[in-house]
């Protein structure tokens, strides 16, 4: 009998081996928690289509960011919901909005933990857009100035970075100019670079109520057939003068990042979005799968395509899981 000489399974005989020859080895500071603040409430409210995720008020926004930090986290993402919207968009940067006082909170009471805000228009337009609409379409360079003005007042508000995620044309050159003429040139813009449209943003609608009143975002966001777009995309945003790129959303997109991590050097990341992370628990509800198995391949897949960093909704659970292995 002829006995193989390469034996791959030697490696996976026991717990220590697999361990000591694993390779994609997520850590605690790979995960970015996005946070909802609304200033609607009084007390934190449960988003039903996201069990385990709240829209917070501003008291319970800091005790879940340093819950967060105290994990490990070192990174959240803002999002806020407004009392009252325009067509306009205008409390977006209002100096005294939601997410301005939750910016200035958290720097103030978790100051070692990295605050990144939205700029974008969706959750604050009362049409559910991301921008200025002209002829039931979102205008694009009437809405460029929107977000130089949203993107100024959460820097101003004390933002470590801002990352519009709007896909207007040239969004990143215009918030660039707005920062640095304002005096903020250290302030770093993370693009939602490669965003594609996506039926996986649903129950994060709800989360930030931001649904379109009527049709869709196709005429902005990307196209989910389109991976060479994708990359001009990236590459336009790197020119525009991002210092880190995004793609959304990841698991759909995992050619995308692998790609674009091969091609460009600047830091890349990736938002494991609500869909991704609310199809997991319905199956787990159902026992359908294995809660913590099915997060870490995810959070694997993604980390093992080439993200640097992974926002996402699992990332209190996955610091918890990849630090005891």
């Amino acid at each position: 009998m002829t006995f193989p000489i390469h034996r791959m399974r030697r490696l996976r005989s026991t717990p220590a081996l697999r361990d000591l020859f694993q390779e994609t080895k997520p850590h605690t500071s790979d995960f970015i928690l996005p946070l909802f603040v609304d200033e609607n409430l009084k007390t934190p409210q449960a988003v039903g289509s996201m069990p385990g995720v709240f829209r917070h008020t501003l008291n319970s926004l800091t005790h879940e960011a340093e819950r967060a930090h105290s994990l490990g986290i070192p990174a959240v993402l803002l999002f806020g919901i407004p009392k009252t919207k325009d067509v306009l968009g205008s409390e977006a940067y209002r100096k005294t909005g939601m997410l301005q006082k939750a910016v200035r909170t958290l720097k103030k009471e978790v100051p070692s933990l990295a605050v990144i805000t939205d700029v974008c228009a969706c959750e604050y337009t009362s049409h559910g857009h991301c921008g200025i609409l002209q002829k039931n379409d979102v205008a694009n360079d009437p809405t460029l100035k929107l977000l130089q003005k949203i993107a100024l007042s959460h820097a101003e508000a004390g933002a470590d970075m801002v990352a519009p995620s709007d896909m207007m044309d040239g969004r990143v050159a215009a918030i660039r100019e707005a920062l640095d003429g304002n005096g903020f040139e250290n302030t770093p813009v993370l693009s939602y670079a490669a965003k594609f449209s996506s039926s996986y943003y649903g129950p994060f609608r709800d989360a930030a109520d931001s649904t379109p009143a009527f049709g869709d975002r196709k005429t902005y966001q990307m196209p989910a057939a389109n991976a060479r777009e994708a990359l001009r995309e990236i590459e336009l945003d790197i020119e525009e003068g991002a210092d880190a790129v995004m793609v959304k959303p990841a698991l759909t997109a995992l050619d995308v990042i692998a790609k674009a991590k091969e091609k460009f050097l600047l830091p890349l990341w990736a938002y494991h979005v609500s869909g991704e992370y609310s199809m997991v628990k319905a199956a787990e509800k159902m026992n359908w799968l294995q809660k913590d198995v099915a997060m870490a391949e995810s959070l694997l897949a993604i980390k093992r395509a080439g993200a640097d960093r992974i926002i996402t909704y699992w990332a209190k659970e996955a610091a918890q899981f990849f630090k005891r292995g």
